[in-house]
């Protein structure tokens, strides 16, 4: 049925939510979704050197080693290149997006970590560029002149549609944390339940880091978490493993 003068605004029918906020969560929904075909699900950013050595064994200890990389380690990190490329992206500044790139690809500690973040950055721009294209973002990918890490990707697309920064974070970090406890129940391994029990655990984390990200500057950049990055170096040489990292 065609709408009359008399009927209620689309807005006010989808419970206060515009046609352009409609469009950028759903764009949020499908690119981090488990779904979204970037790989993520072939790699465990370390943890099943951690589970091997004994560090994660139960649902407990999986939340705390989480809760760790994500607020001091990879997962803070991640969330400032995001919200920096997003920022240089939105503003047009194709000197900063590359400084911002390079800095990114130089700060992964690991190869294998460094291959992840860089074949997933990888797809994430081919594969919504295919589908979603947008006016720019082939002159922002341009700029950067180099590999693009994960992070970085996700906020320059974002950014090039309009996508605003705050919701982009979360949505990154609690992408991220999912495929994290995924590795995790595969290999502890954990029933369905836990698992979520550990989502629901870290929620006030995603979204203190994801605060916390979009403050920062570059200049706040650091990581604290030593066994991580040494799970991910002991990943390279383990003898028999699941996952890619």
């Amino acid at each position: 049925m065609l709408m009359t003068a008399n009927e209620s605004d689309p807005a006010a029918v989808r419970g206060g939510i515009t046609e352009d906020e409609a469009a950028a969560l759903y764009r949020l929904m499908t690119w981090l979704s488990p779904s979204f075909p970037v790989g993520a699900f072939a790699y465990s950013s370390g943890i099943e050197w951690a589970v091997e050595a004994g560090d994660i064994t139960d649902a407990a200890s999986l939340r705390g080693w989480l809760a760790a990389m994500l607020a001091d380690g990879s997962g803070f990190c991640d969330a400032v290149f995001l919200a920096q490329s997003h920022r240089a992206a939105s503003e047009h500044n194709q000197s900063g997006l590359k400084e911002i790139a390079e800095l990114a690809a130089a700060f992964v500690p690991s190869r294998e970590r460094q291959l992840e973040t860089t074949t997933q950055g990888r797809a994430f721009i081919e594969i919504a560029r295919a589908a979603w294209n947008s006016p720019g973002l082939d002159a922002m990918i341009a700029a950067c002149d180099g590999a693009i890490v994960y992070p970085v990707a996700v906020g320059i697309v974002s950014a090039a549609h309009g996508i605003p920064l705050a919701p982009s974070l979360h949505a990154f970090l609690h992408a991220v944390v999912s495929n994290w406890i995924s590795a995790g129940s595969r290999l502890i391994p954990l029933g369905q339940t836990d698992s979520q029990r550990v989502l629901a655990d870290l929620e006030p984390v995603v979204a203190a880091t994801a605060t916390r990200a979009g403050a920062a500057s570059l200049d706040d950049l650091g990581s604290a978490t030593f066994r991580a990055d040494l799970a991910g170096l002991r990943h390279e040489t383990q003898y028999t493993r699941l996952f890619r990292s």
